[in-house]
């Protein structure tokens, strides 16, 4: 209930509509300068039927984007931050922090594209004033308008937006002849300010490429669809995002689309390649009453910039809030007025960097393929993310705007085409970054107030890889590790073992404890979660339950049968044993964990020894005479060299494998078996191997001094033997039964 009180509260907050929210952002964002000052020159190096191409190319790419936000954006709550919380909300908050933060570049970027092209169209005005000067007062004015409020800035966009219209409406009249001396003398202007000569060009259908070849141009040109995502950056003051966002931005993409397209089939109809390849402001130049177009113009590329200024904090304030960032708290707050303010000023510095790489490196072609690579980024992981939804088919997923499975399909496939096209090598720098900051993210542990489908897509590889291995009928010796079952009947019980059972299964296995209690004792198993949370931490997988037990064996017996069915079952059984234990219960359950081919571990503690330095281990093997075989399955010691071998791997220890032989003729056959045994096995190189001629009983006073003893379980579970060998050894015991299913060999 509290929940959807703070949605509602969030709500309530929210201000903009469908048309100031999304649509007249991202229309005014598309209709931009590359509208005006490069679809002729587009047209000019590609010809029309290339500069169509390119056109429909980067329009396929965001309309397949667009249409893949529609459908995401209604199957979840989007919040503050747009694309950031679109991906965060779905792949976590380290996927969506990676992406997002070369997205953010991007929004902010872009602010320095649209104040270089604002002073090209400034200059045909005033020919003399230099662009150094021009773009940062541009932006002084822009981050100005931005600073006092986004609705005021919205108002502005409105105005701008009707006035662009009525200049398309002039561009698209200098397509006609017309006579312009009457309008002229009433206005008292010149007549060729409101003349136009119409078509009088015949189309170069296919260019020349002057200025790049077509992925050069593509680049230069991508940028104007790119504004796609201008609405979505204000998912946080949008009333009804769900709603909002698909409508405002497909609208748009289709009005956008057919502007560009009309726009690029009038220039070429109106000038020569050469004048569209070298006169950046042809739309004014054969526009009816140019002055309007230029002031649309200006007015358009100044809204661009403001309308990436007023997304870009956004998206910076949204990723601070969940400390993804330095100073993420910092960049968080917001002012009285419910501005992202310093957010905005880190944007302002950013812009203040960029402006002086375009001013060295050449204005808007050099910032127009840093933008497009970022943007195209983003796009990739927003069309990854509704296709992974809707492959894996969860019941989460049910979108009230549904698109086919290609759609997003398509838009990552041409995404990834395009970027590795335009560069190869910035791409692959782009993609290593990004790596690089989710894997740093991925150890901040981040917290989101959300769940995400991260689990259901590893749930979902498991199952498939689970049904895999029910098909394919080959054994488990290659894949093993340890995967412990722990009983426990108190969190005590398990502190105590916790370095043990780290050390057997670090850092490929897992332990899987099981509180036992009895139906007046729940409390004894109190914080198990907690403890498991430990092993995490310390980098084993863990899993823990409670099950209410009358019979305790006998009901552990019945979860060994039920586990034994399951995919990703455990293979080893540990269980701590002293004096006091139930020897008929532990032979039981040692029985029965045989029976579901689940290999045994039973640890017998000396209680002033424990485990010693935790170095050296000896590894007792019962002689194999007459034939000394060594057999992938056969014996019981198979598990033994594998639990001795992963913890001299966690103990940097050194194994001691020792066979004591009754017959002294049978000592160097037993020798060539150890040497052959610890060949096969690929035992660490300091592995001693010892024959002795004698009994066990005798032996172990003179046997080499270990801080672990391993013994192989008898026929039948003894604890007076087991405790024999824990007195004589003057050390901790650990005795141990194969599963049948691993093998030492593979």
């Amino acid at each position: 209930m509290e929940q959807l009180r703070d949605v509602a509260d969030e709500q309530s907050k929210r201000k903009f509509g469908t048309f100031a929210g999304v649509f007249t952002p991202t229309a005014l964002t598309i209709l931009g300068a590359v509208l005006y000052l490069r679809t002729g020159w587009v047209v000019g190096n590609a010809g029309l039927i290339g500069g169509l191409a390119i056109i429909v190319i980067a329009n396929l790419i965001t309309i397949a984007t667009g249409l893949s936000i529609a459908s995401i954006a209604t199957n979840i709550r989007v919040r503050a931050g747009g694309a950031f919380s679109i991906i965060s909300q779905s792949l976590g908050l380290e996927v969506g922090g990676a992406i997002s933060v070369p997205f953010y570049l991007a929004q902010a970027i872009s602010v320095t594209f649209y104040s270089f092209a604002f002073a090209e169209a400034w200059q045909v005005i005033f020919p003399t004033h230099p662009t150094a000067l021009i773009v940062p007062a541009m932006f002084a004015v822009a981050i100005l308008v931005a600073g006092v409020s986004a609705q005021f800035a919205s108002r502005t966009q409105v105005v701008i937006l009707i006035f662009q219209m009525i200049s398309l409406v002039a561009i698209g009249a200098g397509g006609l002849v017309i006579d312009g001396s009457a309008i002229a003398n009433t206005l008292n202007i010149a007549p060729e300010i409101v003349s136009t000569d119409g078509f009088t060009q015949t189309p170069q259908w296919i260019g020349q490429f002057p200025d790049g070849d077509f992925w050069v141009i593509f680049a230069v040109f991508f940028p104007a669809v790119t504004g796609i995502l201008a609405g979505v950056n204000m998912s946080g003051d949008l009333k009804d995002p769900r709603k909002s966002i698909p409508l405002g931005t497909l609208s748009a993409q289709l009005l956008s689309f057919a502007v560009y397209v009309g726009v690029a089939v009038w220039a070429a109809n109106v000038a020569t390649p050469e004048e569209l390849t070298t006169n950046f402001t042809i739309v004014v130049d054969r526009a009816f009453f140019p002055p309007l177009v230029l002031v649309a113009i200006l007015a358009s590329t100044f809204s661009s910039a403001l309308t990436s200024l007023i997304g870009a904090p956004r998206v910076l304030q949204a990723i601070a809030q969940y400390s993804i960032l330095p100073r993420g708290d910092v960049l968080a707050r917001l002012s009285k007025s419910g501005e992202p303010t310093n957010a905005l000023l880190v944007t302002g510095f950013i812009n203040i960097l960029a402006i002086l790489f375009g001013i060295i490196s050449g204005g808007l072609n050099a910032i127009a393929p840093l933008m497009t690579m970022f943007f195209l980024i983003t796009y990739t992981m927003l069309n990854g993310v509704v296709l992974i939804e809707q492959l894996m088919r969860l019941i989460s997923w049910r979108p009230a705007f549904k698109v086919s499975t290609y759609i997003p399909l398509f838009g990552l496939l041409g995404c990834l085409f395009a970027m590795f096209l335009i560069n190869p090598a910035f791409s692959l720098v782009a993609l290593i970054i990004i790596i690089a900051l989710y894997a740093y993210l991925s150890t901040r542990q981040l917290s989101a107030p959300w769940s995400d489908v991260r689990s259901g897509i590893f749930v979902t590889v498991a199952e498939w890889a689970a049904k895999q291995i029910g098909l394919v009928a080959t054994g488990e010796e290659r894949a093993w590790k340890p995967n412990l079952l722990v009983p426990v009947t108190s969190t005590d019980e398990l502190l105590g073992e916790y370095r043990f059972l780290h050390a057997l299964s670090f850092p490929r296995g897992s332990v899987r404890t099981l509180g036992l209690y009895q139906p007046d004792q729940p409390d004894r198993v109190n914080g198990l979660d907690s403890l498991m949370g430990s092993f995490g931490k310390d980098g084993v997988f863990s899993l823990s339950s409670t099950l209410e037990v009358e019979d305790q064996h006998k009901d552990l017996g019945m979860v060994l049968d039920v586990l034994s069915s399951t995919f990703f079952r455990p293979n080893c059984l540990y269980l701590p044993v002293d004096q006091n234990s139930d020897e008929e219960a532990i032979d039981f359950l040692a029985r029965r964990a045989n029976r579901n081919q689940i290999g045994v571990l039973l640890f017998l503690k000396h209680n002033t020894v424990n485990l010693g330095r935790e170095q050296v281990i000896n590894v007792f093997i019962r002689e194999r005479s007459p034939e000394w075989s060594i057999d992938m399955r056969l014996g019981n010691f198979h598990l033994s060299l594998l639990i001795a071998y992963q913890l001299t791997l966690n103990w940097s220890g050194q194994i001691n494998l020792i066979t004591l032989v009754a017959d002294p003729s049978e000592k160097a056959a037993g020798e060539r078996f150890l040497f052959k045994l610890t060949e096969l096995s690929r035992l660490p190189r300091g592995t001693r191997n010892i024959v002795e001629v004698g009994d066990l009983r005798s032996y172990l006073s003179q046997a080499p001094r270990a801080d672990l003893n391993i013994f192989g379980i008898q026929d039948r579970v003894s604890l007076d033997f087991m405790s024999e060998m824990r007195d004589a050894t003057q050390t901790s015991c650990l005795f141990i039964r194969d599963s049948g299913l691993e093998s030492a060999l593979a």
